[in-house]
């Protein structure tokens, strides 16, 4: 068992970085914008149209499965992003999963941390709506990465995530676990179902929301997940 309190840092998956800070450059124009990094692949930032100049705006960062990038899981956020108005960020990892799937944090926390700081530098981040969001592996790795930071993030979205690695907690995340009862890859009885008993056990505010289905991405699933983040939730096939 390792010791929690020996841990710190990157190496327990907490991220060192600001985002209150006044943006120090010009807001990026509406359309998809590449954020590259000195190797690997890039992230891709997506800014609607309609941003009012100055005024903090919503981001959510969505993480792509195991084997996936970024061009996986767009289709299923950009209209959302360009019709509510908030900025969408997209990172890709540097091997075919996260990082902490593979071994522990390291590259792609790094890399993230980078992407954030260099949209924060362009626009002014709505703190309050700040969430983590992932599909399968990338939804491990929300929960886990969403979890450790929760004093940077407010929102972390879960959908169909297998695990959940956090060797501390900070700050009071609200979250979202989403998952198919049917699902052959990562089982419901053994992903989403213990982690909400963990969840509620940690006096967390908890959003469950078990679908029929297998592991996919459903399109009423994400309406449901906007509007949690967004603070506007409406019922759903799955209420």
């Amino acid at each position: 068992m390792i010791d929690p309190s020996l841990m710190s840092g990157a190496l327990a998956g907490r991220m060192t970085l600001r985002l209150d800070a006044a943006p120090s450059e010009p807001p990026l124009p509406p359309g998809r914008h590449a954020l590259t990094f000195p190797e690997g692949r890039e992230a891709v930032l997506v800014v609607p149209e309609g941003l009012e100049a100055g005024q903090p705006v919503p981001l959510l960062v969505m993480f792509h499965g195991a084997g996936g990038e970024a061009n996986k899981v767009l289709p299923h956020l950009v209209r959302h992003a360009r019709a509510r108005r908030f900025l969408l960020l997209v990172p890709q990892s540097m091997f075919p999963t996260w990082d902490i799937v593979i071994g522990g944090h390291g590259p792609d926390l790094e890399r993230l941390q980078t992407a954030l700081q260099q949209v924060a530098t362009h626009f002014p981040i709505d703190t309050g709506h700040l969430a983590f969001a992932g599909f399968s592996d990338g939804g491990s790795y929300a929960l886990s990465v969403g979890l450790t930071n929760g004093d940077v993030v407010s929102h972390v979205i879960a959908l169909s995530a297998g695990f959940m690695n956090t060797f501390t907690r900070h700050g009071t995340p609200r979250v979202f676990l989403a998952h198919g009862r049917a699902d052959t890859q990562l089982p419901f009885e053994t992903s989403a179902g213990p982690h909400a008993q963990r969840l509620l056990a940690d006096g967390t505010d908890l959003t469950l929301l078990p679908f029929d289905g297998d592991h996919v991405i459903v399109p009423w699933v994400v309406e449901r997940a906007i509007g949690f983040f967004l603070g506007t939730e409406q019922a759903g096939p799955g209420s």
